[in-house]
C-alpha cells in the first residue's frame, strides 16, 4: 500500500487500522474547546508524527492517521479530510483552510481490478504553505515550500516553491515576491 502498489482494501489488518483511525477521529470530533489536553492525547496517538504541535479545529477525518507525518505547528481548520493510504508529509508552519481534502487514494482504470484492489500515490507539502479553503489535492502531488494555493483549487500537478497557484486545474498565477 505505502509503496504505491495494488492492495486489497478489505485486508483484515487494514480494516482494523482504519477502524482505529476512525474511532480516534470520532473521539476528537466529539471534544469541546475546553478539552485541549484530550485533543492533544488523541492527536499524538492518531498521527505518525507531529501530533504534539499540530493545531486542529475539529471535525477532522482520515483513513489511517499513522501515514500522516506533520512538521512543527501545522494548522488544520474545520472539516479537513486526508485519505492517507500512502504517506502525506507536511512541512513546518503550513496552514490548511476549512474543508481542505488531501487524497492519496486512487483506483485502477481497469474495471475488473477496481472491484477488488486499489492503490495510492504519496502527497508532499512543504513548509510555510497556505492551502486555501475547499482545496482538493490529488494523489501524487507535491506542493513546494512558501507557496499559496487559492481557495477552491483542484491541485492535479506539482506546484513549485514560492508561487501563488489557483484554479481547476490549479496552475501557477505568479511568483510570490517579498
Amino acid at each position: 500500500m505505502l509503496a504505491g502498489e495494488l492492495y486489497d482494501p478489505l485486508d483484515p489488518d487494514l480494516m482494523r487500522a482504519r477502524d482505529r483511525a476512525r474511532d480516534l477521529c470520532q473521539e476528537l470530533n466529539a471534544t469541546r474547546e475546553r478539552d485541549q489536553e484530550v485533543r492533544r492525547r488523541i492527536l499524538k496517538e492518531l498521527f505518525g508524527r507531529g501530533g504534539e504541535s499540530v493545531w486542529m479545529q475539529p471535525p477532522f477525518f482520515c483513513d489511517y492517521g499513522s501515514n500522516i507525518l506533520l512538521g512543527e505547528r501545522v494548522f488544520f481548520n474545520f472539516n479537513c479530510v486526508i485519505l492517507d493510504v500512502c504517506q502525506v508529509v507536511i512541512g513546518d508552519f503550513t496552514l490548511f483552510g476549512p474543508a481542505v481534502q488531501l487524497y492519496t487514494a486512487t483506483h485502477p482504470m481497469n474495471a475488473a481490478l477496481r472491484r477488488s484492489q486499489e492503490f495510492g500515490k504519496p502527497i508532499e507539502i512543504g513548509s510555510d504553505v497556505w492551502v486555501g479553503g475547499g482545496v482538493m489535492v490529488c494523489p501524487g502531488v507535491t506542493i513546494g515550500s512558501r507557496s499559496v494555493i487559492g481557495a477552491g483549487s483542484v491541485v492535479t500537478r506539482n506546484i513549485p516553491d514560492g508561487v501563488f497557484a489557483a484554479g481547476n486545474p490549479c496552475r501557477i498565477i505568479r511568483e510570490i515576491t517579498e
